[in-house]
């Protein structure tokens, strides 16, 4: 792991990374500070103020119904927020427990997870298994953190087989072994702790793809059901008014192609923190 003081510069030597951490920070408090900083109430109605541009009384304009949407996005950030750590931890949650059982144990138990149950969820696309998955339950928060998790462990399954079946050959393990250490303790003692590196990186960039997975869906009408704010929902509402109130549409596609990039930008960094190769070349 890297120390504080070769983190700190990493992050200097990275403005991205330096960038990516100030939206996170930002959406953070967004999501929980969003009923405090929203001009408005997101649900009201005021048809005579429909589609009005950005002004003082509205910073970033009105949609079609005249609510505001920056107290939208607002709320909108903390839909997004709760379902892209919802379902990177349930994802990561069944991925770890998956791939521990089936790298370590390995012989049946392996070719029963691994070619078995791993390739029939990775022959179908997620988003699709997602959007069947939430058409036969119906729309909802929770339906659709469901769905994704459904949809989204498989890739950290992988990721934990692959680091498990390298790391129960080191030496370490195997001296842990001679010692008499039960499987269990050498699982979570010896082995998991030393192939979280990846494993935080994937998590990192698997934000971005479920707060987009999230975008995705709602814009589809398979998200959150109204009057509850998505940023997926404002896309699909205002699609139709893409040149006549083109804000409408920038706006929310803004907040969702700038928390996307935040999390990539922060999994780079995490990457090049985390492989000792990227801090050698740097001079760390």
């Amino acid at each position: 792991m890297a120390r504080p003081n070769a983190t700190a510069r990493l992050l200097v030597r990275n403005p991205l990374a330096m960038a990516g951490l100030a939206l996170i920070a930002i959406f953070l408090l967004c999501a929980v500070f969003g009923p405090v900083l929203a001009p408005q109430d997101p649900a009201r109605i005021d048809l005579p103020s429909r589609l009005q541009g950005p002004s003082a009384q509205h910073l970033f304009g009105t949609d079609e119904l005249g609510r505001d949407i920056c107290s939208r996005i607002l709320y909108g950030a903390r839909i997004s927020m709760m379902v892209g750590v919802s379902v990177v931890a349930g994802s990561l949650g069944i991925g770890m427990v998956v791939g521990s059982l089936a790298g370590y144990v390995g012989g049946r138990l392996d070719r029963l997870l691994n070619v078995i149950v791993m390739n029939a969820f990775m022959s179908f696309p997620g988003i699709l298994l997602a959007i069947a998955f939430v058409a036969f339950l119906g729309p909802g928060l929770w339906n659709l953190i469901l769905a994704l998790v459904i949809g989204g462990w498989v890739g950290y399954a992988r990721l934990v087989r692959a680091q498990v079946l390298a790391a129960r050959e080191r030496e370490y393990v195997e001296a842990a072994r001679a010692l008499g250490a039960s499987d269990w303790r050498i699982l979570m003692r010896h082995i998991l702790p030393n192939i979280m590196q990846p494993v935080i990186v994937q998590a990192a960039i698997g934000m971005a793809g479920a707060i987009l997975a999230e975008g995705t869906m709602s814009f589809l009408g398979l998200g959150v059901p109204p009057p509850v704010p998505s940023w997926g929902a404002m896309l699909n509402d205002g699609r139709s008014h893409l040149f006549d109130a083109p804000h409408v549409i920038l706006f929310p596609a803004a907040a969702v192609m700038l928390a996307v990039l935040a999390f990539n930008f922060v999994g780079d960094a995490l990457r090049d923190l985390l492989d000792p190769r990227s801090r050698i070349e740097a001079g760390l």
